[in-house]
């Protein structure tokens, strides 16, 4: 109700404000500007020798895999000009294309740096021809090389996958291709083992995927690829538990063991395909006495001594239990 009122209250005024307005006035002093704005374009176009300032981004192409540059290459090329008032005009409204440098075609040539008549001809190749070039910065561009070692690498995954819900990762993961080719010195390519993708976070993947990677950088290292493949395969999986017996091995003479409880559930994800394969006997968790007679806890952490390659995800409840040493008797 209190913003209602507020907007009846102020309605008649912002009525009388429109209708008192100078409408004509306004109207006259912006028809007068419009046409001022087009004599001042109209003289502009007209113009001689107006300058302008334009960079001009640099794209290297055709560089041999096997080298490096000695010097950094200049991303930009900075360029002052002059020309008449319309040329000016369409310069700054059009869209500054790449000046593409074919790096092999000219160190073939015997070039090794960019400078003079071919750079201002390459230069001129993006103005109009009535243009005047008065400068441009950097004057020379390097494009002097060294030669590189080379070496394969095999290529190591460095991240996390998940899975969604009763999916799981059923093999390792490969890559496409399985190595890369790193170029650099020798120093550097010796300290090499592999190449290492960039830390990668895959998550809730529900099925097989093969996914982009990148390699992970080195300085004063290229990589050839610079991005792999990664091949995921998933399964889908579905829980199982068995009650496997806990037994012990390697007890002295008459001495026994009992333990508390006497076995132990073995929880672990299986493959729909291997669910029906899988049976308590491929589960084993038999506990070498000499590794826990000595603990004064009376407790004694349980581990799998067998299990199927199949079973992934294996878990075991309890994780400890409890023992007692007994004497048999002579029967």
């Amino acid at each position: 109700m209190e913003v209602k009122a507020i907007i009846e209250k102020w309605k008649p005024k912002v009525k009388d404000f429109f209708f008192t307005f100078p409408w004509k006035n306004t109207l006259f002093f912006l028809f007068f500007l419009l046409l001022a704005f087009i004599f001042w374009l109209m003289l502009f176009f007209q113009k001689e020798n107006v300058e302008g300032t334009y960079r001009i981004p640099l794209k290297y192409t055709n560089i041999p895999e096997d080298v490096v540059f000695d010097y950094p290459l200049p991303d930009y090329v900075e360029v002052s000009i002059t020309d008449n008032g319309a040329a000016i005009f369409r310069l700054d409204i059009s869209k500054k294309d790449s000046l593409e440098i074919n790096v092999g075609e000219l160190t073939e040539g015997g070039i090794s740096s960019l400078q003079g008549d071919q750079y201002r001809q390459l230069i001129r190749s993006r103005f109009f021809s009535s243009t005047n070039i008065r400068g441009y910065y950097p004057m020379i561009i390097n494009l002097s090389t060294s030669k590189l070692q080379r070496k394969e690498l095999k290529v190591v995954f460095d991240g996390e996958i998940t899975t969604s819900r009763a999916n799981l990762v059923a093999d390792s993961v490969t890559f496409l291709p399985e190595q890369v080719t790193a170029y650099g010195s020798q120093e550097s390519l010796s300290k090499l083992e592999h190449a290492t993708t960039e830390y990668t976070v895959f998550r809730n993947l529900k099925a097989t995927s093969q996914l982009p990677v990148s390699i992970k950088q080195v300085e004063g290292v290229k990589f050839v690829p610079d991005q792999v493949e990664i091949f995921i395969p998933i399964k889908e999986y579905t829980e199982r538990t068995f009650e496997v017996p806990i037994t012990a091995t390697g007890l002295p003479g008459k001495l026994d063991v009992k333990f508390f409880p006497s076995r132990a559930n073995v929880s672990f994800s299986v493959t729909l395909d291997e669910y029906r394969k899988i049976t308590p006997e491929d589960f084993e968790i038999e506990l070498n006495y000499r590794t826990f007679y000595q603990n004064e806890d009376g407790r004694v952490e349980l581990k799998l001594s067998k299990s199927p390659a199949a079973a992934q995800n294996i878990r075991i409840s309890p994780s400890s239990v409890e023992f007692l040493f007994e004497t048999r008797s002579d029967q």
